[in-house]
């Protein structure tokens, strides 16, 4: 027998999942009925560094229960997921499980939650790079054939799960959840003294961040990519706060840190970040969440990867997808610093407000 109060387990699993369970959190403890939210965090990718500071620039509570699964394979790590995850709702007994994103956690959650019987409902449903070498692509369309709820970023995420069968009444394009937290924060981002620190001026230096294991994990690809930035910063400085995976194998590398106008500094909370991005000249990167927040601001983004799952950035003329070369990369870098200056995309429901619409699905389906 379930309990009259209808509680909503948000499942996070790593740094870019709590950008977009904050403001779903923040809409369900502000009203007076509906769900009461619960925060499992299956410790995935948990590092102090990495994850305490968000929470506190996110003004979220620390997760009411943490799996503290660690890393491994693929395999391993959706697999110990499960295992910690299953009496973990079974404890709750949730009226339905919200999964974000694409990592490994989303996956593992919506197959434990499936097979009890509780409603999965994920957020940023649809998305698609057509790659299957990428362990998100799998992720991301597994998640989306066993949740009851889709919810969608844009237009083209409808149409891509249309295609592959889901029922119409089961899709519901709420805007981009992302896009809530940035409006957030960007009121409070003057409160940062990151470029104090970094020693830079508004528009006149590259922010990076790198840490896909299709760019860091083979040491000649990162090496061509340090290469570039190095060169970069020859002329104009390069800020690349290092995520501890990509820190580790630039390590192994031998490479000396702060050489040559590339300031690679440790990783910073969400607000200090935000401030750091949004006045930047142009953003390297090979982040999903980024090509958006890049294209809601205006910022010209260059984009490591072969394909994206978020063509829309590509659409709205703000990301390029670029190769991983070391003279691609300088070349591409040039050019994106000529087209400063263009219009800020206005794209349809990226407004601040998609967890309100999540939350009034939510309360009329569940």
């Amino acid at each position: 027998m379930r309990s009259v109060v209808k509680k909503a387990v948000l499942l996070v699993g790593a740094r870019p999942n709590y950008m977009k369970i904050a403001p779903l959190w923040r809409v369900m403890k502000l009203e007076s009925a509906g769900f009461v939210p619960v925060i499992i965090h299956t410790g995935q990718h948990y590092d102090p560094q990495m994850s305490d500071i968000f929470f506190d620039d996110l003004a979220i509570p620390q997760p009411d229960v943490c799996l503290d699964v660690g890393s491994g394979s693929h395999a391993e790590q959706t697999g110990k997921i499960m295992i910690a995850l299953e009496p973990a709702l079974m404890g709750i007994d949730p009226n339905v499980l919200v999964v974000v994103g694409d990592v490994n956690s989303t996956l593992a959650g919506a197959l434990v939650a499936a097979k009890m019987g509780i409603p999965v409902a994920h957020v940023e449903a649809g998305l698609r790079s057509f790659d299957r070498t990428m362990p998100e692509e799998i992720n991301r369309m597994l998640t989306d054939s066993i949740s009851s709820i889709l919810f969608t970023s844009c237009k083209d995420a409808d149409k891509n799960l249309k295609k592959e069968g889901i029922p119409p009444e089961r899709i519901h394009f709420v805007g981009n959840i992302m896009i809530d937290s940035l409006v957030k924060v960007l009121r409070i981002t003057n409160t940062s003294d990151v470029l104090e620190r970094m020693r830079v001026e508004p528009g006149k230096y590259v922010c990076v961040t790198i840490h896909r294991p299709s760019n860091v994990d083979d040491m000649r690809i990162l090496k061509e990519i340090i290469l570039a930035l190095e060169d970069t910063g020859r002329s104009m400085p390069v800020v690349f706060p290092v995520h501890p995976r990509t820190k580790k194998m630039i390590a192994r590398l031998g490479w000396k840190w702060g050489s040559n106008g590339l300031r690679m500094v440790e990783p910073l909370g969400y607000v200090d970040f935000m401030q750091l991005m949004s006045n930047a000249a142009v953003v390297v990167t090979d982040s999903g969440g980024i090509q958006e927040e890049t294209t809601y601001l205006g910022i010209q983004c260059l984009t490591i990867r072969e394909n994206t799952e978020r063509p829309i950035t590509i659409a709205q003329g703000t990301n390029r997808l670029i190769k991983s070369g070391h003279e691609d990369i300088v070349r591409e870098l040039q050019d994106a610093l000529k087209r400063i200056g263009r219009p800020v995309p206005q794209i349809e429901l990226w407004d601040g407000k998609t967890a309100e619409r999540i939350f009034e699905v939510l309360k009329k389906v569940i």
